[in-house]
């Protein structure tokens, strides 16, 4: 059973990473049109999204591929792949929502675009970076997937280097170019956290 929940555990992590860009896709392709007035892409921005990339895909893809690092291996079980499962499914569903309400918003770096409003509505009525809170469960889900400590644990790592790169900065730029209005919204919400943080 653990050899066929591990392979069950990275198909479903690969479907996950395909459904993540395929969700993604459209948004990019849109923001490439919208006309950008504020931020921009920083070294520390570069160093986080290389980060995330690296831990939420590279790395597990490298080890879903070739199966190394083996020595990190420890054994699967149906229901790790079964609240990964779970767990990763829930992390694109809030991916999917706080783009759609993003929509023009969006950016993949740190920016303003024209026109940008404050969204506060799905996802972003309970926490201000949803989109985080999708790449922590992806993160969390990857780690219960892939029966592999360095590929399980590397989405967490790249998550938490993403985050704290660039949600001060992200808070900041929007208290300038939104002032009142976001100051009001983040007395009210967390970050990531409903409730908590």
């Amino acid at each position: 059973m653990t050899i066929a929940a591990a392979s069950l555990g990275e198909i479903i992590w690969v479907i996950g990473i395909v459904a993540w860009y395929v969700i993604r896709y459209p948004f990019e392709r849109r923001a490439r049109r919208a006309r950008i007035v504020a931020g921009g892409r920083s070294r520390s921005d570069t160093v986080g999204l290389v980060s995330a990339l690296l831990g939420l895909a590279i790395l597990p893809g490298f080890y879903v591929a070739t199966g190394i690092p083996a020595a990190a291996d420890h054994s699967a079980s149906a229901w790790s792949v079964a609240l990964g499962t779970i767990i990763f499914c829930s992390a694109l569903w809030i991916f999917r929502r706080s783009h759609k309400e993003l929509g023009r918003n969006w950016s993949i770096t740190l920016e303003i675009r024209d026109r940008h409003q404050l969204v506060s509505a799905g996802p972003y009525a309970l926490v201000r970076h949803p989109m985080y809170t999708s790449f922590l469960l992806m993160g969390l889900g990857q780690l219960f997937l892939l029966p592999n400590w360095v590929a399980g644990v590397s989405g967490l790592i790249g998550f938490a280097v993403l985050f704290l790169l660039r949600v001060d900065k992200e808070e900041r730029m929007m208290l300038e170019n939104l002032g009142p209005q976001y100051r009001a919204y983040m007395e009210r919400t967390k970050r990531i956290f409903p409730y908590l943080y």
